[in-house]
């Protein structure tokens, strides 16, 4: 089910309805009816997979708590392997057959690939992840083992995050979900206006850059260098407002029912760095990666050459994470080399980035910008061929016959979008709307609402990070 969709704007209100009409024992068995048709309204069958990952992951966990030495080790990998593998049969399958196909050909050796034509399960990165930090806190002794395999499913299904996150932990998540919310006015209202809102940045925004993106990356040739570069920086804005959107509304839907689940966005393209901007960007992935790979790899506790190699081996992974091609790799590659041209830079000129809205500063965002915009071509790109095309016609089409394309639309969405940001700087929406007179915010509310109305795209596009 889409949050873009008449489908949910029928099915969030029933559900709230019957979670406040029902007793607390019978809550945790509407959450996980109404997450698994959610689910299933997408691709039913793909449910099944997510049922194994529960069942593997609560009855490992359980084991972990009651062994032992080397016995809860084995039920740890036990798990982590049965995810991993999970997500590398449905994911990296036929990414691995084409490499091994190119490996046995660089050695004058045929290797016939068996690639399979399924389709990767909605959301699956994000759910292995999710269950994978349940069970590695409960081998490390922070996390008790769930008995209730009812609150357990419904931490790893939960409706309003379960596609494309945040990645949330137990304790945090799985614990709002057993308590008892009663049904609160400003729950209620705070929800509708993040909802409002992540709307707004996903249709009216997003959905709207997503045609010019298209038509520029799909035949880059055609176009001088200034019209790719638009589109270039175009995708920066469209990526950003179609994932910041999506988590605007998970947020939003899980609040009206009293459940707080994290946020996953902070303004990221106001960053001064390129390690800043990962702690402004997709924060909960950011924060998986660094406690449950880049920790117990050494993190910063070890030689600076050591150091080094864990930041690369973190961000590619980061990059393998989000698709199985070596286009995303390098994504991650290139974000893992300016993180540490940054931080080299810094500690050989003794440079340190202040606080403010200094002109330094807003230079440096622009250059964290710019920065992250180029690297994006990799990430959007359905290939290298494709990638370095565009690459070619942004250094080289300067004199390009030239397609007439008015940019004055996307511009426009744009700076909505940027407005809206630098509004709400290390704010959310709903707390920053709060603090206004009740004028200002009826105004914004209709303004939203014509914004969503008049200039939603004729195209729905799904979300971005459905893919993952």
């Amino acid at each position: 089910m889409l949050f873009n969709s008449l489908h949910f704007l029928l099915f969030l209100p029933v559900v709230v309805c019957l979670y406040y009409l029902l007793p607390q024992r019978y809550r945790w068995m509407l959450i996980f009816t109404a997450s698994c048709y959610f689910y299933m309204a997408l691709i039913p069958k793909y449910i099944l997979i997510l049922f194994l990952i529960i069942l593997i992951d609560y009855f490992s966990a359980l084991a972990i708590e009651k062994s032992q030495g080397k016995k809860r080790r084995l039920w740890l990998i036990l798990s982590l392997c049965s995810n991993i593998l999970l997500l590398a049969f449905f994911k990296y399958f036929n990414f691995l057959n084409d490499n091994f196909q190119t490996l046995f050909a660089l050695f004058g050796q045929e290797f016939k690939p068996v690639n399979l034509n399924i389709l990767l399960p909605i959301g699956l990165s994000f759910h292995t992840f999710q269950s994978m930090s349940y069970t590695i806190e409960v081998y490390r002794g922070t996390q008790k083992a769930e008995k209730h395999i009812g609150y357990f499913a419904n931490y790893v299904l939960f409706f309003p995050q379960m596609v494309a996150g945040p990645i949330e932990r137990y304790d945090r998540l799985g614990n709002e979900l057993k308590k008892e919310h009663n049904l609160l006015y400003k729950n209620i209202t705070d929800g509708l206006k993040l909802i409002l809102y992540g709307l707004f940045v996903k249709m009216a925004v997003a959905d709207n850059l997503a045609p010019f993106v298209n038509q520029i990356y799909e035949s880059p040739e055609k176009y001088t260098s200034f019209q790719v570069a638009m589109a270039v920086f175009l995708f920066s804005f469209q990526i950003y407002a179609d994932f910041f959107g999506y988590s605007t509304i998970a947020v939003g839907s899980a609040r009206m029912l009293g459940v707080n689940i994290m946020d996953n966005f902070k303004t990221p393209y106001l960053s001064r760095s390129i390690s800043e901007f990962w702690t402004r960007w997709h924060i909960s992935l950011s924060t998986w990666f660094r406690d449950y790979l880049y920790i117990p790899l050494g993190g910063n506790r070890v030689p600076l050459p050591r150091w080094s190699l864990n930041i690369m081996i973190v961000f590619m992974v980061s990059g393998l994470w989000h698709g199985a091609n070596w286009t995303f790799v390098v994504w991650g590659a290139l974000h893992g080399i300016m993180s540490l041209s940054e931080r080299y830079f810094s500690k050989i000129f003794n440079f340190k980035i202040k606080n403010g809205w200094s002109f330094l500063n807003v230079i440096l965002c622009l250059k964290t910008f710019i920065v992250t915009s180029f690297i994006w071509i990799f990430f959007r790109a359905e290939n290298f061929s494709k990638a370095k095309a565009i690459i070619r016609a942004l250094f080289k089409n300067c004199f390009a016959e030239q397609e007439v394309i008015n940019f004055t639309a996307p511009l426009a969405f744009t700076a909505l979008l940027i407005i809206g940001d630098l509004l709400l700087f290390n704010s959310r929406f709903e707390l920053r709307l709060n603090s206004t007179r009740t004028f200002i915010r009826w105004t914004v509310y209709a303004l939203l609402i014509f914004c969503l109305f008049a200039l939603s795209g004729t195209q729905k596009f799904a979300f971005i990070y459905f893919q993952f």
